[in-house]
């Protein structure tokens, strides 16, 4: 049964032509902030794949937003009753939206991680040997950064199917990523390194450790993946149980 929901979303999501617009201008940003921050850089001691690497931070903002809208549209339009009438079953619902949002999202997420690095080698700053992916930790990052697209993603997803109304979604997504971090890392230095966007900047998309004094002490890659995950699976898990509870 999952399989003929699943095909049913990605109909629906392909036949969106706000989907595509969306994902190549994530696809778009990554890359430029990316190739921006690459020219620019001018110390060799820095880690030039986090650099490359930089256009992610505000390129997972898109993808969690559509995973927010991937959910919510069928509330603002109304067609979210036509679904349920179809689909009785809405764990198996959610579960075929997520599918198919996480694996266009892990795609276009690895495409534009991919695109960024070696756009952004090719015009690294003036004087600095430009990062290849047989250097240690360098596919591992590129990898793991376009994997948080398809994590951001679900989260996302995972919040409209909670909060049900995009604007107010969206709120909360930005607030929860961006925003709550500042606060935690003033309040709580040591927990700020649990944040998804400190995560995504300082554990998957770096090749070293990062060390400074001011700095908290942040997650190893793939516990940084592991934690992104989690967040995504409980989003996703606090959706599922709320859709199954209450009216359409």
């Amino acid at each position: 049964m999952i399989a003929r929901v699943a095909r049913m979303e990605w109909i629906k999501l392909r036949s969106l032509r706000s989907t595509w617009w969306t994902l190549a201008v994530t696809v778009a940003g990554t890359v430029g902030i990316g190739v921006a921050v690459g020219r620019n850089s001018r110390d060799a001691a820095v880690d030039l794949t986090n650099n490359a690497l930089a256009g992610v931070v505000p390129g997972v903002l898109l993808a969690g937003i559509l995973g927010v809208l991937t959910m919510t549209g069928e509330y603002s339009s109304g067609t979210i009753r036509v679904t349920l009438a179809a689909v009785p079953r809405r764990s198996v619902l959610l579960a075929a939206k997520a599918a198919v949002f996480g694996v266009v999202a892990l795609i276009v997420g690895e495409v534009a991680s991919f695109v960024a690095f070696f756009a952004a080698s090719a015009n690294v700053g003036h004087g600095l040997a430009a990062p290849t992916l047989g250097q240690p930790g360098v596919l591992r990052a590129v990898v793991l950064t376009g994997a948080a697209f398809s994590l951001i993603g679900l989260l996302g997803l995972g919040l409209g199917a909670i909060v049900r109304h995009s604007a107010a979604a969206v709120g909360v997504l930005v607030a929860g990523v961006y925003v709550v971090v500042q606060v935690i890392g003033f309040l709580a230095h040591g927990v700020a390194a649990y944040m998804p966007i400190l995560i995504l900047a300082n554990s998957l998309s770096t090749t070293r450790p990062v060390a400074c004094t001011d700095c908290p002490q942040f997650l190893s890659a793939w516990a940084g993946l592991g934690m992104l995950s989690l967040y995504a699976a409980i989003a996703l898990a606090i959706g599922g149980w709320l859709l199954a509870r209450r009216d359409a």
